[in-house]
């Protein structure tokens, strides 16, 4: 049997969405504020779009195609542009650079940074209400559901608000963890049952696949941390969580047998990763 080449699978499966995403943004002479040309700049500027690879691996693993998870990966890259868009503001990081270029706020202006972000979060739900090819019009409503579950107050957007009040000033490990599930797992979260709604999946399947997306977002997040020296107080127990987390995810997918060979690719991938920034390897 062939070893499953995760760098080959993500290289594909980003080059799927880019294409995707530059169909789905909006485009035209028409442009208020620059509006449409801020969305594009801000989803366009790269990254490694782990978000998008998240809802189509979870498709994949519940026996799903590419094709039929490209609409609700684009709805989840959309959703995470738009709030690293108001991340950036400067009454939240003031940030000046994303990716070697500079941010929306700086590049449009303040307000219109805000609009754009507005824009992007109204264009992802109208992408997500529009559903794909095969799957049922009950799993696209869900999706939406779930989708506006994660991305609100009690997921990414609470977790930003708990961020904004503990900062680099948190000392337990289980209030870390609960921001992070806010702040970032909710996404990943988001992807797994997406992911699994567009493979009409059934209601244990998207459980288990929200589930994992939760954990894997965890995970992702801790080792984050330790690869931008953050939250060193509680560096050792971080490492130690994505063991555990890590071996999680991979029990959750085991049941999904060959169809999940990604998710638990993934899994291995942010394991490494914070591991080797615990070493000192500052990768990617």
């Amino acid at each position: 049997m062939t070893a499953f080449d995760l760098n080959s699978y993500l290289a594909d499966r980003r080059k799927r969405v880019d294409e995707a995403l530059l169909q789905l943004l909006p485009t035209g002479t028409d442009d208020p504020g620059r509006l449409k040309e801020g969305m594009r700049y801000s989803v366009l500027l790269g990254g490694k779009r782990m978000r998008p690879m998240i809802v189509i691996a979870a498709c994949e693993a519940a026996g799903g195609t590419v094709e039929a998870a490209l609409a609700a990966a684009c709805a989840l890259e959309m959703v995470h542009a738009y709030s690293l868009v108001h991340d950036d503001l400067p009454a939240m990081d003031n940030d000046l650079e994303r990716r070697g270029k500079p941010t929306v706020h700086v590049a449009f202006g303040h307000a219109q940074a805000i609009l754009i972000g507005d824009a992007l979060l109204s264009r992802s739900f109208e992408v997500l209400a529009n559903g794909a090819p095969g799957v049922t019009p009950d799993n696209v409503s869900r999706a939406v559901v779930r989708l506006a579950i994660h991305s609100g107050v009690d997921g990414m957007v609470g977790g930003q608000a708990l961020d904004i009040a503990h900062g680099q000033d948190i000392h337990s490990l289980a209030l870390l963890e609960r921001v992070h599930s806010l702040k970032t797992g909710a996404l990943y979260a988001a992807g797994g049952a997406l992911g699994a709604l567009s493979a009409n999946a059934s209601t244990a399947q998207v459980r288990d696949l929200e589930t994992w997306g939760l954990k894997f977002g965890i995970a992702f997040q801790h080792a984050d941390d330790i690869l931008d020296d953050d939250q060193k107080s509680l560096r050792g127990e971080a490492l130690t969580r994505v063991d555990q987390l890590v071996s999680e995810c991979d029990a959750l997918a085991g049941q999904f047998g060959d169809h999940a060979v990604a998710l638990h690719a993934l899994a291995r991938w942010v394991k490494d990763r914070a591991h080797a920034a615990a070493a000192g390897v500052k990768a990617d």
